[in-house]
Parts: structure tokens; sequence; C-alpha cells
């Protein structure tokens, strides 16, 4: 039997659960992007022409816009910081080292949240969502599927850059 090194399996509380389970993709992302040089992080490997770097720095954006600004309506500096349009950019300037840390500290506050609040709690009607805010749950479950599905675009875009693959 594969051993795979997701979040144990000792408890039934979901909102232990999800913090797991995104502690377990964010680390995977972060190993996935940071396992490649600096220069391959920054190099487009498919058509759409994103890069990992840009896919982690939008992950770090993502989160925040789904929990601080849109469950807490909280006032978040650019929330749309990662993209232009419908394209996701990244300065010259910034680096993986910046980007893991901006990922931590959204991380930090999330689990925060998810240890502080129910998951049937409806999300704020500032910020984000307006009138019909969606519950924790809900947010929870979307974040969750953002992060794996963008696990999964880096295994491809790693193993093209001739990086680790697997788990």
């Amino acid at each position: 039997m594969t051993s795979f090194d997701e979040p144990a399996a000792d408890t039934a509380d979901p909102a232990a659960l999800f913090a797991g389970y995104l502690a377990f993709y964010r680390q995977a992302a972060v190993d996935k992007v940071t396992a490649l040089s600096p220069e391959d992080q920054r190099v487009p490997r498919v058509p759409s022409g994103w890069t990992p770097l840009e896919l982690l720095n939008h992950l770090a954006f993502m989160e925040r816009r789904w929990f601080a600004w849109g469950f807490l309506g909280e006032d978040v500096d650019e929330p749309w910081g990662d993209s232009t349009g419908h394209k996701w950019h990244l300065e010259e300037s910034v680096t993986a080292e910046q980007i893991v840390d901006r990922l931590q500290k959204t991380a930090a506050r999330t689990t925060e949240i998810l240890e502080s609040r129910t998951l049937d709690e409806a999300g704020s009607t500032a910020g984000r969502f307006g009138e019909n805010p969606p519950s924790l749950a809900w947010i929870c479950f979307h974040v969750l599927q953002e992060y794996a599905r963008h696990v999964g675009h880096l295994d491809i875009v790693v193993e093209l850059a001739g990086g680790p693959t697997g788990e």
C-alpha cells in the first residue's frame, strides 16, 4: 500500500480536516515551485502563458480573497493584485521566498478563522460578496478544490521543466 503525507485521518471535525488539507495542498504547491530553479520558476510551459511562480502568487491572493476579504469582509490591499484582467502577473523583483512568506501569513490568518468560527456561519455582506454571502464551509470547499486543481497543474509544469514528479 502506498503512503501519502495527507492529513491524519484521526478526526471527523470538518474544520480540522479543511485546515489540514489546505495546509497539505499549500505545502505541495510550495514544494513543487521551489523544486525548480529560480529561472524555471519564471518560464511558462503551457499555452496560456502562466509561470509556476505566478500560480503560487495567485494561490496566496486567492486564499486571502476568499477568507479575509470575502468571509470576514475585511478591507485588503489589492485583492486582485495577482492579475491584470484575466491574466496573472508578477513583478520581476518578486522572489519565491517573498511569495512563500505571503502565503504563510495568509495561511495563519485562515487557520485563525477556522479555529474561531463555525462552518455554518455566513460570510460578511461587506467586502467581496454583497447580499448573499456563502457559508464558511462553502468557502472552504471552494478554496480546497482550487488548491487541488492548481497543484495538479503544477504537477504537469514541473514535470515539463524536468523537475521531480509524483506526490
